[in-house]
């Protein structure tokens, strides 16, 4: 697959090299209490899912963990460390993605919010089968280290 192409610039006609690029985005495991926060996604791929989304430009990975996590928990998170970055360029069907997860720790009561349809809480041994993305692999990785 082709990476470069060229478009014209719309002023003077110049040919302009243009590269395409996987997408950062950020997940959040949250724990809260003695659970896991997952939202119940509003928008295609249906399923549960980590907190998360993409980082905005000018934005660090942590300040878009803790953004993502309030938009569509309504929790405020600690950060408590970086735990992987997932790279497969299908685990997004919506384009090529790059996620750091991070742990977190959530404050507050979880409310749906942003592109959330729903938030649940998880026992980390029995979560949802229905996972978006490749969200059921990363939880296997963490509760492989975990627990």
């Amino acid at each position: 697959m082709s990476t470069k192409g060229v478009i014209k610039c719309p002023r003077c006609g110049a040919e302009i090299e243009t590269f395409k690029n996987p997408v950062p985005t950020v997940d959040i495991i949250i724990e809260w209490q003695d659970k896991i926060v997952l939202i119940q996604r509003r928008n295609p791929p249906y399923g549960w899912a980590i907190p998360g989304g993409f980082v905005d430009y000018g934005e660090s990975l942590e300040e878009a963990a803790v953004r993502e996590a309030r938009e569509e928990t309504g929790l405020e998170v600690d950060l408590i460390r970086q735990f992987h970055t997932y790279s497969d360029p299908h685990r997004d069907p919506r384009q090529h993605t790059i996620t750091t997860v991070y742990i977190a720790r959530g404050h507050g009561t979880p409310k749906a919010g942003d592109d959330a349809r729903g938030v649940g809480l998880f026992s980390p041994h029995d979560l949802p089968q229905d996972m978006a993305f490749d969200h059921a692999q990363i939880l296997r990785d963490y509760l492989e280290r975990r627990y």
